[in-house]
């Protein structure tokens, strides 16, 4: 089993920062892949940014240039840096791990809410 945290949502105006981190506990394989989603009121819940254990990122159109994630495989952490926030940003984000070859496990943190003002 493996269990998620988030941290580091908030309020914050439009154009400012905030930093997400994700700690991550249990049975970690050395195969995976750790991710941010975020599901805004009404709508689908969409995949923002992941890190493969490689290092290899991608990211979601919308935030491409202004949100950044990164990962501690020492603390096994991972991080969404995010910047020139929009009142669009605002949803709760979720962590999620693709554990083992094949992505075969998959885990999902509680969420925490981001909320961008205008």
């Amino acid at each position: 089993q493996v269990q998620l945290v988030e941290s580091g949502g908030g309020l914050v105006q439009a154009g400012g920062s905030l930093r997400l981190s994700c700690a991550a506990s249990g049975r970690i394989f050395g195969i995976n892949a750790m991710g941010w989603y975020r599901q805004a009121p009404g709508k689908q819940r969409e995949s923002v940014a992941r890190i493969t254990s490689g290092d290899s990122t991608n990211y979601a159109d919308s935030v491409k240039g202004r949100f950044t994630i990164s990962r501690d495989n020492a603390r096994n952490l991972v991080y969404l840096q995010m910047n020139s926030l929009k009142p669009e940003d605002t949803a709760v984000y979720y962590c999620n791990l693709k554990n083992g070859l094949g992505y075969r496990e998959d885990y999902w943190g509680q969420g925490t809410q981001v909320t961008v003002s205008s």
